[in-house]
């Protein structure tokens, strides 16, 4: 296969990304990475399925990556369903045992975990599912058009 075709992505949680949207992709969801639903939030992969259904996911590489994420707990009200993905390697024992858990790597991932449900009230889902496709729609665009600036979730 040409490498170019595949190009790697540079870092580990980038890898564990790419992995979990395309595990995800094959169950009915789309996904956009470091999406930011407030000031100061950046979830590193955020996901909708077909029925609206929200789902946050959170990459970590390390232990330390792990135990330096202070903000976590802020998502869990911008989704349905909150995970971690992690590689094979990673002391899974860590992470709260009320989260999702996802062994992922850069070509794939496995759901070992439901994250529990939190249904969004009917006014944040709309406000996320538009901040979504906003965000979805700017990615597109500036790839259509790289001299066009990319905002956040606005």
């Amino acid at each position: 296969m040409d490498q170019n075709a595949d190009p790697l992505p540079a870092t580990p949680g980038q890898r564990l990304a790419r992995g979990v949207a395309r595990a995800l992709r094959d169950l009915g969801f789309v996904t956009v990475e470091e999406l930011m639903p407030a000031p100061g939030l950046r979830v590193d992969l955020m996901a909708l399925g077909a029925k609206g259904e929200v789902w946050v996911i959170e990459c970590k590489s390390c232990r330390a990556d792990f135990q330096a994420d202070r903000k976590w707990q802020g998502y869990l009200e911008w989704c349905d369903r909150f995970f971690w993905a992690v590689d094979a390697d990673f002391p899974t024992g860590l992470l709260p045992e009320a989260t999702g858990l996802i062994l992922a790597d850069a070509y794939g991932a496995e759901i070992i975990r439901m994250g529990p449900a939190s249904p969004l009230a009917p006014a944040r889902r709309k406000a996320v599912v538009q901040g979504f496709a906003r965000h979805a729609a700017l990615r597109l665009q500036a790839l259509r058009d790289p001299g066009g600036v990319i905002s956040a979730w606005a």
